[in-house]
C-alpha cells in the first residue's frame, strides 16, 4: 500500500492505521477518533470521517478505493454537502452492486442504468436522480483515471432531461406583506440581504463583518457556495437600515454578521425557522415559498427593472448564463412592457428594422455556438 494511503488512514482514523479499509475487515472502534478529538475536528473534518466509517464498515468491494475519493475530495477543499452527498451516494451504489452480485472492477454501463432505474423506482424525485447520476459519474471518472475502469465507460453516458420548471419568485404583493410582519431586527436585516442582493442563504451566513463594505453598501463573497468564485454584491438602503439597527445589538463577540448561540454563524436551520414564522405569521405558508424564493424575486426584479442578463449573472453568480437566462422567463412585466412598446411603434408606421435581435442574446448565442450559418447573417 503506498504512503499516500498510508497518511490518509492516519489522518482519518487517529494515530493507529485503520486495517479494515485496505483489508477488508470490518475497523475496530478503538481505530476510530477519540470523542473529545472528534468533536474538536471542523464540520467539514467529521463529516468526512462519518462517510469514510460507514464505507470501512461496510466490508464493500470497493470501499477502500472510495475512501481514497472521498480523502481526495477534502484535499481539494469542495464543500461540506459536496463530500457528503458523494459518501451517500458511492455507499448506496456499492450496496447496489454487492446486492446485484458484481462490483466497481466489473461496471458497466447497464449496471448504472439499473442503479438509476432502482432510484426512480423508489420514488426519487427527477432532480435528486439527476443528483446521484451527477455524483456516481464523478466516482467513475476517478475509477478510470486511476485505471481500475477503462476509459470507455465513459463513452455514452447516461443522461435525464431536467424538468423544465421556472424558478419560484414572491409577487410584489406578498412580498409587501412578508416585509411589513417582521418586527425582530435580526430577521429583518437576514430577509431583506437575501431579497436586495441575490445572495444564497449559505453565502450569507458566512459573512463576516469584515466581508461588508459599509460606506459602499458592498457585501464580499471569497468563494461562492456552488462555483467557489469570488465575487461581490450590493444592497438597498432598506437592507442598509435593516443592517445598521441589527449592528446596535448584535452578538460583539463573533466575526460573524448572523451569529449562532455559540458564536459560529446561524445554521440554516434556524434561518429556514425564521422564514417559516414569517410566513405563518403573514398569512402566506400555503404558498410554498422559501428562503430561495427571496433570490429568485430578486433576479426577477433586477430584470424587470431593465438590468442586463450578463449584469444580472455576475451578481448572482452563476457560471452559465442559460442559468440566468432562466429567470425572464418569468418576468412578465418587463414582457408586457416591451410588448406594448414594440407593438407601438408597428401600429403607428415608426421606422423599425426586420429580422432586427437582441444584442445581448445574440452574443449569448454566439458564444454557445446556437447560431448556425445557413448563408444568411442575421442583421443587427
Amino acid at each position: 500500500m503506498t504512503d499516500e494511503i498510508s497518511t490518509q488512514q492516519n489522518f482519518l482514523f487517529s494515530d493507529q492505521p485503520l486495517p479494515g479499509i485496505y483489508e477488508g475487515n470490518t475497523p475496530p472502534q478503538d481505530c476510530l477518533f477519540p470523542q473529545t478529538q472528534f468533536k474538536q475536528s471542523s464540520p467539514k473534518r467529521q463529516v468526512l470521517f462519518r462517510c469514510c466509517s460507514r464505507l470501512a464498515a461496510s466490508g464493500l468491494s470497493g470501499a477502500d478505493i472510495a475512501v481514497e475519493y472521498l480523502y481526495g475530495k477534502y484535499i481539494k477543499n469542495l464543500s461540506v454537502h459536496t463530500i457528503r452527498q458523494s459518501g451517500h451516494v458511492v455507499l448506496s451504489f456499492l450496496r447496489f452492486l454487492s446486492n446485484d452480485n458484481t462490483d466497481i472492477y466489473t461496471l458497466t454501463r447497464q449496471n448504472i442504468c439499473f442503479f438509476v432505474e432502482y432510484q426512480q423506482d423508489r420514488g426519487l424525485k427527477t432532480l435528486s436522480v439527476i443528483g446521484y447520476l451527477r455524483a456516481l459519474y464523478a466516482f467513475i471518472t476517478f475509477l478510470a483515471e486511476q485505471e481500475i475502469l477503462p476509459h470507455t465507460i465513459m463513452q455514452n453516458k447516461i443522461r435525464i432531461k431536467q424538468p423544465d420548471s421556472l424558478p419560484r419568485a414572491i409577487s410584489s404583493e406578498d412580498i409587501q406583506i412578508l416585509i411589513e410582519t417582521i418586527s425582530n431586527v435580526r430577521d429583518r436585516a437576514l430577509i431583506l440581504l437575501l431579497l436586495r442582493t441575490g445572495m444564497r442563504i449559505g453565502e450569507l451566513l458566512n459573512v463576516k463583518v469584515n466581508d461588508i463594505s459599509f460606506s459602499e453598501r458592498k457585501i464580499l463573497i471569497y468563494l461562492g457556495e456552488k462555483n467557489y468564485q469570488g465575487r461581490a454584491v450590493y444592497y438597498s438602503e432598506d437592507a442598509d437600515l435593516a443592517i445598521q439597527s441589527w449592528m446596535e445589538i448584535r452578538n460583539q463577540g463573533s466575526e460573524y454578521l448572523f451569529a449562532g448561540r455559540k458564536g459560529n454563524h446561524l445554521s440554516y436551520s434556524t434561518a429556514w425557522g425564521v422564514m417559516r414564522t414569517i410566513l405563518k405569521n403573514a398569512g402566506l405558508s400555503h404558498k410554498s415559498y422559501s428562503l430561495h424564493s427571496l433570490r429568485h424575486t430578486f433576479a426577477t426584479d433586477m430584470l424587470n427593472a431593465g438590468m442586463p442578463l450578463e449584469v444580472l449573472q455576475q451578481l448572482l453568480g452563476h457560471q452559465e448564463i442559460e442559468m440566468t437566462i432562466l429567470y425572464t422567463r418569468i418576468a412578465d412585466r418587463t414582457r408586457e412592457h416591451e410588448y406594448f412598446k414594440a407593438m407601438d411603434t408597428i401600429e403607428h408606421g415608426r421606422h423599425h428594422e426586420p429580422h432586427r435581435i437582441n444584442d445581448q442574446l445574440q452574443k449569448v448565442f454566439e458564444e454557445k455556438k446556437l447560431i448556425r450559418s445557413h448563408g444568411k447573417k442575421l442583421s443587427k
